[in-house]
């Protein structure tokens, strides 16, 4: 007869008021979560990390727009769990419990984002988690004109952003990290826009664009967006040495490998930091990050695991990636945009800041994927890249009064500074970034 054991302990290291939920409080959440009700999760709205225990049933859900880990350790009482928001929190918590020598970065798993995980824990051998989708949105729900798109996408984006200025001081001051492109030039003309709706004073918003040594192109780029719109007194440049980047560092903060989500989490860190001499009190900080993905706009050409097929026929494939049930899923990382946020979470995070991705929420992702690209681009590459300007560029003036400008798209990491400069200072292989990882826990 076998003897099986509840879970001994169960340690969350998780801090509840990182999360941003708009319309119910956390406790109220992590009811929902503990539910396993797909339905009753879905309901809950904003960026969220949450865990529920009852007795040996443990359950965990997140959005996109935070991390969210668990380990489990094997102590002579009974298992041990973990759940933390990063993997040096919980390598930290195994050193103090004097039980380190059970640790790698490689055993601790990732909840997926848009899922409910569910971990049974009685004796051996380990569990398997099940996972229940929580997030299920209708694909192609829209017609196919490009004004009532842009309307029904920025809405939901100020929606969402309406509800945020809710959540916080209404004297705040807010920062928007802003290249002057399409999706952070949205964010910040609908921040401006709700502000003025509200009443307030559009003040204590401001514009932060990054620059090493006074060379990239966003800084002139942001320059042109602003003044084009009677607005440049908003932007501040954040000009700082080149010697700020340290793309190690980025590793060791996003806790992750990938290049392009290093160099961009590398600047991120970089302009921070900056921001956060310059204004030790400030707090919130709003991206555009999530609308790439939203839109499907990422040069299929350079990833040879992609074809234009590929990328409009599976739903949430940048969110996401191919999915839990892939047989190239990771179970350290999940997949897409659910790995890759924290690129932008982790830097902002890391300094004290409390980030904000309107378009991660999955109220505006619903409204996207909604959208019937394969009936507006006819699987053409370049009708698909333009699709995001002319569908944010309209939205926003419908719902803003303001014309914005398109720029040609560039990455943020690549705008702040000179290409020769991004080259001196960025690995072009991912066999070091692999390397500074594995180095942050080598005996």
């Amino acid at each position: 007869m076998h003897n099986h054991a509840y879970v001994e302990r169960f340690v969350s290291l998780l801090k509840p008021e990182l999360n941003t939920i708009f319309n119910m409080t956390v406790e109220e959440a992590t009811e929902r979560v503990g539910s396993g009700d797909a339905e009753k999760v879905r309901e809950i709205d904003g960026q969220f990390a949450l865990v529920h225990r009852n007795g040996n049933i443990v359950r965990m859900a997140r959005s996109i727009g935070r991390p969210l880990r668990y380990f489990l350790a094997k102590q002579v009482a009974g298992p041990c769990l973990i759940v933390a928001e990063r993997i040096d929190e919980i390598a930290a918590w195994l050193k103090k419990e004097k039980l380190a020598e059970q640790f790698h970065p490689s055993y601790t798993r990732m909840v997926p984002a848009h899922y409910i995980q569910e971990l049974r824990l009685i004796g051996c051998p380990d569990p398997s988690p099940t996972s229940t989708r929580f997030f299920t949105p209708q694909r192609n729900k829209l017609g196919t004109n490009l004004d009532d798109i842009g309307r029904a996408y920025i809405g939901a984006t100020q929606q969402e952003i309406f509800r945020w200025l809710d959540s916080i001081p209404a004297d705040a001051p807010i920062g928007v990290l802003f290249s002057g492109g399409i999706d952070s030039g949205a964010i910040f003309l609908t921040i401006y826009d709700a502000l003025l709706k509200r009443g307030q004073s559009p003040a204590r918003l401001k514009a932060f664009t990054l620059s090493l040594d006074g060379s990239g192109q966003d800084a002139s780029q942001a320059r042109d967006f602003l003044d084009s719109l009677d607005l440049g007194f908003f932007l501040e440049v954040i000009d700082v040495p080149k010697s700020a980047i340290d793309f190690k560092e980025a590793v060791r903060v996003i806790e992750d490998y990938k290049p392009l989500d290093v160099q961009s989490a590398a600047m991120a860190l970089a302009l921070c930091k900056e921001i956060r001499r310059r204004y030790p009190e400030w707090i919130y900080l709003a991206d555009g990050d999530g609308g790439d993905e939203n839109m499907k706009d990422y040069p299929i050409e350079e990833n040879s695991e992609l074809t234009i097929r590929s990328v409009l026929n599976n739903p949430l494939l940048y969110h996401e990636g191919w999915g839990i049930q892939a047989v190239k899923h990771s179970l350290t990382y999940s997949g897409g945009q659910s790995r890759g946020h924290v690129r932008s979470w982790a830097p902002a995070a890391s300094l004290g800041f409390r980030g904000f991705s309107p378009f991660a929420l999955p109220n505006v992702i619903e409204v996207s994927e909604g959208i019937p690209f394969i009936e507006l681009t006819d699987w053409d590459h370049g009708k698909l890249y333009a699709l995001k300007g002319e569908v944010v560029r309209r939205g926003v003036e419908q719902i803003t009064g303001l014309t914005m400008p398109v720029f040609e798209k560039r990455r943020f990491q690549r705008g702040a500074t000179e290409d020769a400069t991004f080259e001196a200072l960025f690995p072009a292989s991912e066999q070091p970034y692999r390397r500074a990882f594995a180095e942050l826990y080598a005996p």
